[in-house]
């Protein structure tokens, strides 16, 4: 039963995929408020459709501590769960990401429509200033920055060094960065076909302010937390 379950979410989520995908390129002439919840809506169904077919719910924790404003975010990057979730919980925002992504048909398109920092890993600092430089202008806009700052999935349990980029572009920009810890690896492994029926814990963390702080620091302060708030909960 769960390979059946897990087929059909696949099934379900590639055709919403195809449908969003293909009509994304109408939305470009409007605003990107408008944008972002035009593609909102296949996280939206996502999210339906893996508690639907899987049986896979999830739960958040520490909502109250979202700002007003627009910030950082700095999440655990397990599995794909948590790229779905944030379109729900954070509005609006855009990611840093590697810019082989846009290169994907259909999926692609939607992280087009929303303006990501798309980089090149292999470009060093290079890609450190367009974090920086890309990343100051989306967050004056009025949008969240998402930062997986392990830079790829981790298989559940498993620690990695922060890259460096997210925190350089929180000390030069001084927004505060939010912290966000969860256990999505336990029931949707890293590049895992089969899903595991279950309620993933979605924790946010308050606010961690960076004016005066160095990008080590902040790194430091976010990663401590991050890391225990996942061991705490079974991640």
């Amino acid at each position: 039963m769960i390979f059946f379950r897990s087929l059909l979410f696949s099934i379900g989520s590639l055709i919403a995929t195809l449908i969003i995908g293909s009509l994304v390129f109408l939305t470009f002439p409007f605003p990107y408020i408008f944008r972002f919840h035009f593609v909102r809506s296949w996280a939206i169904f996502n999210l339906w459709w893996l508690d639907t077919t899987c049986n896979i719910k999830y739960e958040v924790i520490g909502a109250e501590n979202i700002p007003d404003k627009n910030a950082i975010v700095f999440c655990k990057h397990q599995s794909t769960f948590e790229t779905i979730v944030l379109q729900k919980l954070i509005i609006p925002h855009t990611w840093v990401l590697k810019r082989e992504l846009l290169w994907l048909p259909f999926f692609g398109w939607g992280l087009a429509a929303l303006e990501p920092v798309a980089i090149d890993r292999s470009s060093g600092r290079k890609a450190i200033e367009q974090i920086k430089q890309q990343g100051i202008d989306r967050l004056n806009k009025g949008r969240w920055i998402v930062i997986f700052p392990e830079g790829t999935r981790v298989p559940a349990g498993t620690e990695k060094r922060f890259g460096i980029g997210g925190a350089i572009l929180a000390a030069e920009s001084g927004y505060p960065v939010l912290p966000i810890a969860h256990n999505a690896g336990r029931y949707w492994p890293r590049k895992g076909f089969f899903k595991f029926p279950g309620t993933i814990q979605v924790h946010i963390g308050q606010v961690i302010e960076t004016k005066g702080k160095t990008p080590d620091e902040i790194n430091q302060l976010t990663k401590q937390w991050i890391d225990n708030k996942v061991k705490e909960i079974g991640g």
